[in-house]
């Protein structure tokens, strides 16, 4: 991520003046020096930021204050403590909503779920809750995930193979993952996933905008304001980003109010449609909910789905068990190609669930989450905190933990999702929060997993993946972002495994 013309002389001055202290011995802790407090540590390792984080938590014992700069108001108290989690996320949930600090943050979002408290995040959430559990909706997600995979992906991993070529999985499963997450949402298929690979405006605003805000959580408050009053740096980036996914949205949502509606309501519909059928709704809530959703759907599960297939790739023992599994549920049908799964099968693969639910442990879509408490309160691990402090959760950090996970957290281990009797091991969402806890549990989990084992098994099914270059991941590590992807991608090879 380029940060220039303020941030750069601002990190410039402070690196100079105190770089010599940061080599003194400080068990390992950031330094928290006069005025600037932790800031100039924080910057220095903003590209590696996780793993840094990760290193100060185990150092801590799960729970950090993070000393910013005194004028800037940025500390933060960063946990990865369950105890903490769970008090937060579920027992005493009212004290910490998500705020309007948050939502300033998030602006971009709107008033969408993600950003919404009380009773408009309490209505929001009830609406999509009725819409995505009708049995209509899950049907319409199974024909347009195993529709998408047929006619999409496919072809293109089929072009790769013959052609003898690498393709990137990232841009493929986020290709994947906007035109189906578009499909589900407004009905339409913007033709994204195909050989040609199209140009996506959208995909790239979108990203543009979460590296944007993920700029603003690193900060003062004052710098990034007044970088968007002067119309530069990121604050530049997220406006241009912003003009372009409004400009999209808009025809979406203009071309869904030109149809008969009334028409589209037998055949379970999209969630415009079924928006616009349940109650009158404007242009804005459709806006919002719209691009809620396409973060909601197309980042995190293509995300998911990147790490899952390195991680596999890494582990062959994994792999091999995996198709054991798909063979087993479908004996009859083992050495037929292009197999379509169905959501019974699907529920019964318990070593696949456990594999994605590693995935998403070691690599959680979204690395982090901050709170903010309404009234004085002590947390569990006997921090106090008040209405200015800052709560940071890291997902990524909470995976890594050893006293969380134990000895063996930074094994890539399905196993550990098994129960002795073969079932699907359920872990508590305070120690496992990668869809959430307590009454924000992620309402699209189930879909997510759904998608994601629709992909995992028509691949891992058909094709031998090979990473073209086995390091990628760990030597240019995640992208800087609110997102947690792959900086470069992850570049493969893919060979079929049955003959034509």
């Amino acid at each position: 991520m380029a940060f220039i013309g303020l941030f750069e002389v601002f990190l410039s001055v402070i690196c100079f003046f105190i770089l010599h202290h940061l080599t003194k011995n400080n068990n390992g802790l950031p330094k928290n020096f006069l005025v600037v407090g932790m800031l100039p540590e924080l910057l220095l390792n903003v590209h590696r930021i996780h793993d840094w984080c990760t290193q100060i938590l185990e150092r801590c014992q799960c729970t950090f204050l993070f000393k910013g700069p005194w004028f800037a108001r940025m500390d933060i108290l960063v946990t990865t403590d369950p105890a903490n989690i769970h008090y937060i996320m579920s027992s005493n949930f009212t004290n910490f909503p998500k705020g309007p600090e948050f939502k300033q943050i998030f602006d971009v979002l709107g008033d969408g779920i993600f950003n919404s408290d009380s009773d408009s995040w309490k209505n929001q959430r009830k609406v999509a809750l009725a819409l995505i559990n009708h049995q209509s909706f899950h049907q319409f997600l199974l024909k347009t995930s195993r529709d998408k995979v047929e006619n999409g992906m496919i072809p293109i991993l089929e072009h790769m193979s013959k052609q003898d070529i690498s393709v990137d999985l990232q841009d493929l499963f986020q290709r994947f993952t906007f035109d189906s997450t578009c499909i589900l949402v407004t009905g339409y298929d913007p033709g994204c996933l195909s050989v040609e690979f199209p140009q996506v405006l959208f995909s790239k605003a979108l990203e543009d905008a979460e590296e944007a805000i993920f700029y603003r959580h690193i900060v003062p408050e004052t710098l990034w304001k007044l970088q968007r009053w002067l119309g530069i740096g990121e604050e530049k980036k997220m406006k241009g980003s912003k003009k372009i996914l409004d400009e999209i949205i808009v025809e979406y949502i203009q071309r869904k109010r030109s149809e008969d509606l009334s028409k589209l309501q037998v055949e379970g519909a999209d969630l415009f449609t079924s928006y616009m059928n349940h109650e009158e709704k404007d242009d804005k809530f459709l806006r919002d909910s719209f691009l809620n959703f396409m973060i909601a759907g197309r980042d995190t599960t293509a995300s998911a789905l990147t790490w899952f297939f390195w991680l596999v790739s890494k582990n062959p023992k994994v792999e091999t068990r995996i198709r054991e599994e798909l063979e087993c549920i479908i004996p009859d049908r083992k050495f037929r190609k292009w197999l379509k799964f169905d959501i019974q099968e699907l529920n019964k693969l318990v070593y696949l669930h456990g594999a994605i639910c590693e995935a998403l442990r070691l690599y959680p879509p979204v690395p982090f989450q901050h709170k903010a408490p309404v009234k004085p309160d002590i947390l569990p691990s006997g921090h106090r905190v008040v209405p200015s402090t800052k709560i940071l959760f890291s997902l990524y950090a909470l995976g890594r933990m050893k006293s969380v996970w134990g000895e063996d957290c930074l094994e890539f281990k399905p196993e550990r999702w098994i129960s002795e009797r073969g079932g699907i091991k359920r872990e508590a969402s305070y120690k496992f929060l990668a869809f959430n806890a307590g009454p924000r549990t992620c309402v699209g989990k189930e879909v997510a997993f759904t998608q994601i084992k629709i992909v995992a098994a028509s691949i891992i099914h058909n094709y031998n993946v090979q990473v073209v270059e086995d390091d990628s991941a760990t030597a240019n590590g995640p992208n800087v972002s609110i997102i947690l992807q792959m900086k470069h991608g992850l570049k493969v090879r893919v060979f079929k495994r049955w003959q034509d």
